[in-house]
């Protein structure tokens, strides 16, 4: 099998790098991108040269286990072979010095020099018959090797063939050697030894005779000094290997501990990839990777962001503020988010689809075509009916108005604009609605969230300027992303005066400042905000209704208002005079209207529209809300109202 390195696989491609995870016997590599795949298959070749390298060692320490028995055997036949050559000489050796003795009454002399001749030779027989127990003892005591004995027969053999010299007493003569042999192999079992005299046929002197036997001893001290350094060099051999099969025990554990290890990781009890979805707005950062925020935590940092790779936004040509539904996997050792591991959705399309969209700032603005049909169906959630019903008629809204409710404080504004996303939502699933409160209290954070159909995003009035500013970008990203791609998109935001106070505190110092503490630059953002809403002409639409306070004995929020004055395409002013004679809507009918209105209303409404507005005009505001107000009550829907005016 061919083994690459991570250049060789870096240059191959995807396909390649499939085929080649498939001959190492990889499974689930088609969700893998090209860089996991390269690493799944370094690892998988790391852990198959570890495998073949633990048989390779296994198999040298069993050759070396061989090898050393096989020393330790031949060793032992060497020291065999030495020691029959040994009793072989000394056979020879009495073979060729016969026993002679000299009768007794022929000499005296040399009777007595013989007496200390035979004590030393007796002396020696006893030391050569305790060697021979000696070697017999260690032969038997030899460690044994798979249950066998190295040939102890032949060792008892040797050890009575080399104890063959012929056991005589002084007065035997040459013929009685037959005998004295039967009588020297009975001697052997006594033990008392007896005396022994050697004589060599052809010398008169005893020296000649005890002189060959000197080496007899040494021979037999060589012998036992060799089966000593036998016997300890089989103990040292059989400890060697013993401590060789037990450090080979230990590698063997060892390297299957360490095999368990590589391969536990590698286990997996299920492989999660591409089961969960994930889905979010997408955040981009400095680096050029970016993080899917939920809407949970009003688009800010939380543990649910989805990691997006800086591959995966090149090639999709993804944007801040993009929502991206996709497929997400669980993190690996060292990773900290969710990573996003297939794209499935783009703001609601196809990455196909999305690829070619024109940016949101080539589109084309067109004033409004479509009107918003609030009384078509009468919603359960709506509070005020006749709120809607007024608004409908004397400022309807179309699909990308760009509105502007301006109420003094305690006017019922947040009501209103509660009735009104309400009504949208209920006559107009297809539009996406989100509600952005800025700088508001908590309590109504959580009854608007509650009470209105729609994604509700707040940043209450204890959170930083910094908070407000950036939920504001992220929110009005999202729809941008979101016309771009044909839909029709709703932003309610209360309020713009508070957005405008958080940008200028966020704004740093340019040095120009206008009368109430605003700086000149401080505006330029929130109109830019404010005048994202627009009608596109091939589809899609932004529509932005925001409230902007007034009279509230701030010299900056009647700044603010008289920027945004003109910027708004329809505007409805609340009346705090109606408010506090407990008239609602407190809407100011004669000074609120809608520009280009003849492109929403047809032609009938418009005429009775025209004629009631002219009746209205000579009223004041209080007059001409109640006026209407009692109509309506008696009417179903504003098409009976207009048509009750014949009469």
């Amino acid at each position: 099998m061919q083994k690459y390195n991570i250049l060789e696989l870096n240059e191959k491609q995807l396909p390649e790098l499939q085929s080649i995870a498939g001959e190492l016997g990889l499974k689930k590599v088609g969700s893998l991108n090209k860089e996991e795949l390269i690493y799944r298959i370094l690892d998988e070749q790391a852990i198959s040269l570890a495998v073949t390298q633990t048989e390779k060692k296994k198999e040298k320490e069993a050759k070396k286990n061989g090898e050393a028995k096989k020393k330790s055997r031949s060793a032992k036949n060497t020291q065999q072979t030495k020691a029959k050559e040994a009793d072989n000489k000394q056979e020879t050796a009495t073979v060729a010095a016969p026993v002679e003795v000299d009768e007794a009454p022929k000499k005296e002399e040399g009777s007595k020099e013989q007496q200390p001749a035979a004590r030393k030779k007796r002396n020696r027989v006893e030391k050569k018959d305790k060697a021979a127990e000696a070697d017999q003892l260690a032969e038997e005591n030899a460690p044994v090797e798979d249950g066998k004995m190295d040939s102890p027969v032949v060792v008892k053999e040797e050890a009575t063939a080399e104890n063959e010299p012929v056991d005589v007493k002084q007065e035997t003569k040459p013929e009685n050697v037959a005998g004295n042999e039967n009588e020297a192999a009975s001697s052997q079992q006594s033990e008392e030894p007896k005396r022994l005299v050697f004589k060599h046929p052809d010398a008169n002197s005893v020296l000649d005779q005890i002189f060959p036997f000197a080496s007899a001893p040494k021979a037999d001290n060589n012998r036992q000094n060799q089966n000593e350094q036998g016997s300890n060099q089989n103990n040292n051999n059989n400890r060697q290997n013993n401590n060789r099969q037990g450090n080979h025990n230990n590698r063997n554990n060892n390297t299957n501990n360490n095999n368990n290890q590589q391969q536990q990781p590698q286990e997996k009890a299920y492989d999660f990839d591409g089961i969960l979805t994930g889905c979010g707005v997408l955040e981009m950062m400095q680096d050029g990777y970016g993080f899917l925020r939920s809407s949970d935590y009003n688009y800010l940092t939380s543990p649910d962001d989805i990691y997006v790779s800086q591959s995966q936004i090149k090639l999709f040509g993804l944007k801040t503020g993009d929502v991206v539904e996709g497929a997400i996997r669980p993190p690996k050792e060292g990773e900290k988010y969710f990573p996003l591991v297939k794209v499935d959705k783009i703001n609601g399309r196809t990455p196909e689809e999305v690829r070619d969209r024109v940016p949101f700032d080539h589109l084309t603005p067109l004033f409004p075509d479509e009107k918003f049909m609030l009384t078509a169906r009468k919603s359960p959630k709506v509070y005020d009916n006749i709120a809607v019903r007024v608004v409908d008629l004397f400022s309807p809204i179309g699909k990308g108005q760009r509105g502007l409710i301006v109420a003094q404080p305690k006017t019922g504004k947040t009501m209103l604009l509660k009735d009104i996303a309400n009504a949208i939502a209920y006559n107009h699933p297809e539009v996406y609605m989100i509600i952005l409160l800025i700088d508001e209290r908590p309590e109504e954070v959580t009854d608007m969230a509650r009470s209105v159909d729609a994604e509700v995003i707040a940043s209450t009035f204890d959170e930083p300027a910094e908070r407000h500013v950036k939920i504001a970008e992220i929110v009005l990203s999202k729809a941008k992303r979101l016309v771009e791609c044909g839909h029709d998109v709703v932003i309610l935001l209360d309020s713009i005066t508070r957005l405008a106070r958080a940008y200028n505190t966020v704004q740093p110092a340019s040095g120009k400042v206008l009368s109430g503490g605003v700086d000149a630059n401080a505006l330029q953002k929130p109109k830019r905000f404010f005048g994202a809403a627009r009608n596109i002409e091939n589809g899609g639409s932004l529509t932005i209704l925001a409230t902007a306070l007034t009279d509230t004995g701030s010299k900056m929020d009647d700044v603010i208002f008289e920027e945004f004055k003109g910027t708004g395409n329809m505007e409805l002013q609340l009346d705090r005079k109606l408010a506090n004679k407990r008239v609602y809507p407190a809407v100011d009918i004669t000074a609120s209207s809608t520009r280009r209105d003849d492109l929403l209303q047809d032609e009938n409404t418009l005429n009775r529209m025209w004629i009631l507005r002219k009746y209205l005009s000579d009223m004041n505001s209080i007059e001409a809300m109640e006026f209407v107000k009692q109509r309506m009550e008696q009417t179903f829907d504003n098409a009976e109202f207009l048509a009750s005016m014949n009469g």
